[in-house]
């Protein structure tokens, strides 16, 4: 029997990291998970012709930094790689002896056998019906080596299966217990609300996460997505908010044409930044001097983290170097003024109709006060970076 100074009451000593500050997920979900989430769409050789490959060996690494300095939410899916990512999470749980300490998100819809010479007809590993669902989970929890999915996202919405049949499916799942939380992917805001609507009137299991992509150099995200998201009570977990490696500083760029790196080709040869993205990037290089950021990159994280709440970013880290160099985003406070300034340094936001007219609701209608001076409890606003309160 050991002998330390053990007591069942002790507080939890001090995180190594900023990852171990966990929060609640959402509204809908008390799950507590860690500020920023790791994305594994990387892990893996399988898709070198398009991203950077990533090793198993190096893979292990990346996973054994983001677990030890304290990070327990990892996304993937079940054709990331070519199934190798979810392979690669699995045998490394599987090895760590850590599967309940991770929280686990994976995606069914997208072909996950597309270069698999053994499947003839590939129809039924594709779309949002149960058939797909069904199997493709099944197959998710052999290649993760798990009895239970934590949470479980349509990948994207196939305008084929109805919300009925999505809905029904999952909670069929969620009630079998190889799943506990869903969430959903690349779909429209007016559908996701849809869905959630149908499953609260008919006693179903809701969405409680939403995914997208979200950068300040691409903001279509805050049209309709994030009002839906506060409404339904969902968390909001986007990718790409660091540009798809398009935020980078001039002098990085000219690097990159030098030793000929580039940067990410995956959907079309133009790797360099337009003039609009020079520009943010060039506000963002300003803002990280006077945050003391170490990088422009880490301003890009805390922007969308702190817009709105429950938003956990999904970061891809091809190494343990990037890892540490996007940890960084969870220290910096971004003021409302440094906000607007880098908005400001951008083509300007058309929200849109009928947000041109209504607005988003963060603020008093322009209408109401025509009728008279009014006064609101403020929205929910973003945890600022600190010290776990």
């Amino acid at each position: 029997m050991s002998s330390t100074t053990y007591h069942p009451f002790t507080p939890a000593p001090a995180p190594p990291s900023d990852l171990g500050f966990y929060r609640v997920l959402s509204p809908r979900a008390g799950i507590r998970v860690s500020p920023m989430c790791l994305g594994a769409m990387n892990l893996g050789d399988k898709w070198g012709m398009m991203m950077r490959s990533v090793s198993k060996e190096q893979s292990f690494k990346v996973l054994d930094e983001y677990y030890n300095t304290g990070g327990n939410f990892i996304d993937t899916a079940s054709n990331y790689q070519d199934e190798e990512s979810e392979k690669i999470l699995g045998e490394w749980m599987e090895l760590r002896g850590n599967r309940d300490q991770i929280v686990i998100a994976t995606k069914y819809t997208t072909n996950y056998k597309p270069g698999d010479p053994s499947v003839k007809q590939k129809i039924s590993y594709v779309g949002n019906n149960i058939k797909n669902m069904t199997v493709s989970v099944e197959n998710s929890l052999k290649k993760l080596r798990t009895s239970y999915i934590d949470i479980l996202y349509v990948h994207w919405w196939d305008w084929d299966t109805s919300i009925k049949e999505v809905m029904d499916g999952l909670h069929n799942l969620v009630v079998s217990g190889k799943v506990l939380y869903l969430g959903i992917s690349d779909t429209p805001a007016w559908i996701a609300a849809q869905c959630n609507q149908y499953a609260d009137d008919h006693g179903k299991t809701p969405f409680v996460v939403y995914q997208g992509q979200w950068s300040v150099l691409e903001r279509s995200f805050e049209r309709d997505i994030i009002p839906m998201a506060r409404l339904n009570g969902m968390a909001l977990a986007p990718f790409g908010v660091i540009g798809g490696g398009r935020i980078r500083t001039d002098e990085e760029e000219e690097q990159r044409e030098k030793d000929g790196r580039k940067g990410r080709t995956r959907f079309g040869e133009d790797w360099k930044r337009t003039e609009d993205q020079k520009k943010i990037c060039r506000a963002l290089e300003k803002v990280a001097k006077e945050v003391g950021a170490s990088n422009i990159r880490s301003v890009a994280i805390a922007y969308v983290m702190q817009k709105t709440p429950y938003v956990f970013p999904i970061v891809g880290c091809s190494n343990v170097e990037n890892l540490k160099e996007n940890l960084e985003g969870l220290k910096i406070s971004l003021s409302p003024e440094q906000i607007q300034f880098i908005e400001d340094e951008g083509p300007k936001f058309d929200h849109g109709f009928p947000h041109s007219i209504i607005r988003d609701g963060t603020q008093s209608s322009w209408m109401v006060q025509m009728a008279g001076q009014t006064q609101r409890v403020a929205l929910p606003s973003a945890i600022r970076p600190n010290n776990g309160n």
